[in-house]
């Protein structure tokens, strides 16, 4: 029996897939990277946006050829997708077999059961399961996905802000902190492997703590990790700004393992949009925060996300938007323009904004931030990089990684050429020569005692 696996969205979505491996390989399934050799193919679904679901969809009538035209027997589909629209996929998109929700995950083995027996018996009912998302177990033994130098540690599920734009809460249910020392744990099994980075996710890994221990605790685990682990490079995803306590300003500036890097989605800056989104705080707090962060750490690299188009955004609101990019010149930064979602208090508000509208704004404000990164970048020639290496390029003959100030997927590059290979999850000491767009390149600096 082999299995595969298709796995989308974010990272939070991987960890997921990582626990149902583990979940199936410990059962003796034998899991394949192709799905043309697969007897039952799992898809684990992005359901937060539309372009999300789209590609749900797309990934599963492309696998619904392969039940049609070739040996697939059966189509699971678990996540976001399986989770939000339970009543709707069997009726809507028939060839698949079995759902399984956000809260069930740890049911894929049953799952994959009760599909063997329905081959036998067309009659028996098609699996589903749906438990509370708010009461099941957190975390599990996974099987990495990740390149072997790098991972991701989840500490909570679920989230509690409730953006009016936002399904993760009704998808995902509420925030719940995992405990501290199985975190510990964890990544003391990470840094066995020869973890190089851990990337701390969750809805808002700010808020962790508040509900197990009554307070943000986020700098204490983070100084235990430290303590507990030799893992080099530890990278904080999905901050909240009315989460940043001085505690933990003060953890990521004295610990040198922490990455001076901080992902913090702001999503706006005039007051009325984000009074609109349900965004807790306002513009002085969020200037203030991003001031006092900073200053209290000089080699900071921010990435932020911004949300443009949404519902009632003025002219005047969307040019705040743009002076405050100006100004605040973040290192990375993305734009969205505003996706209605189906269940939201955002798509019912009026004043929607034509698309095409959207678009643009979304154009002109990445426009500007191509400017800032490009004139960063800049500045950066001549300078030397800590890199973590990831590969060879053969038709450009250069390795390349990333340095602290490049998260995985979402960041940019560091090419370099060497005196010899460099194995991937190595690092070194880049010279910045050149930049092409979000990427430098340079000359790897070498120890005489590595040559």
């Amino acid at each position: 029996m082999k299995i595969g696996f298709i796995s989308l969205g974010c990272p939070k979505n991987q960890l997921d897939t990582e626990v149902m491996l583990h979940k199936l390989m410990s059962a003796g399934y034998e899991i394949t990277p192709d799905e043309t050799e697969a007897d039952i193919v799992v898809i684990n679904t992005c359901g937060f946006i539309e372009s999300a679901k789209k590609e749900a969809i797309d990934n599963i009538l492309d696998v619904a050829w392969l039940k049609e035209n070739r040996s697939l027997r059966a189509i699971v589909v678990t996540g976001c997708l399986a989770e939000r629209y339970r009543e709707e996929i069997f009726e809507e998109l028939p060839e698949v077999d079995a759902l399984l929700g956000v809260g069930s995950i740890h049911n894929i083995v049953e799952a994959i059961e009760d599909v063997q027996r329905r081959w036998k018996d067309k009659k028996h009912p098609k699996y589903a399961s749906f438990e509370d998302k708010n009461t099941v177990a957190l975390g599990g033994d996974r099987v990495l996905t990740t390149p072997e130098y790098y991972s991701y540690l989840k500490i909570g599920e679920g989230c509690d802000n409730c953006c009016t734009y936002c399904a993760i809460p009704s998808i995902r249910g509420r925030f719940r902190s995992r405990p501290m020392e199985d975190l510990v744990a964890e990544a003391k099994d990470l840094d066995a492997l020869g973890i190089k980075e851990l990337n701390i996710v969750a809805q808002d890994v700010t808020r962790y703590g508040q509900d197990l221990y009554g307070e943000y605790k986020l700098h204490e685990l983070l100084h235990r990790i430290t303590e507990e682990t030799s893992i080099p490079w530890i990278r904080l995803l999905y901050c909240y700004p009315d989460k940043v306590t001085d505690e933990l300003i003060a953890e990521i500036r004295d610990n040198d393992r922490i990455v001076k890097y901080i992902d913090m989605p702001l999503q706006h800056i005039s007051n009325s949009v984000l009074k609109r989104m349900n965004r807790h705080g306002d513009s002085a707090m969020i200037r203030e925060v991003i001031g006092k962060l900073r200053r209290e750490i000089p080699d900071l690299t921010l990435r932020t996300t911004f949300i443009v188009g949404f519902p009632g955004e003025s002219e005047q609101d969307f040019e705040a938007l743009c002076q405050f990019v100006e100004e605040t010149r973040f290192e990375h930064m993305g734009v969205f323009p505003y996706s209605a979602e189906e269940g939201t208090a955002a798509a019912a508000m009026p004043d929607q904004i034509d698309e095409q509208l959207k678009q643009d704004r979304a154009d002109i404000l990445m426009k500007a931030q191509m400017q800032i990164n490009a004139e960063q970048n800049e500045a950066k020639i001549g300078s030397i990089v800590r890199v973590l290496v990831e590969d060879f390029d053969p038709v450009s003959e250069a390795h390349f990684g990333r340095s602290a100030a490049d998260a995985p997927e979402i960041d940019g590059k560091v090419y370099f050429k060497a005196e010899h290979r460099i194995a991937p999850g190595s690092m070194i000491d880049v010279k910045v020569r050149d930049v092409l767009d979000y990427d430098l390149y340079g000359h790897g600096i070498i120890p005489k005692e590595d040559v």
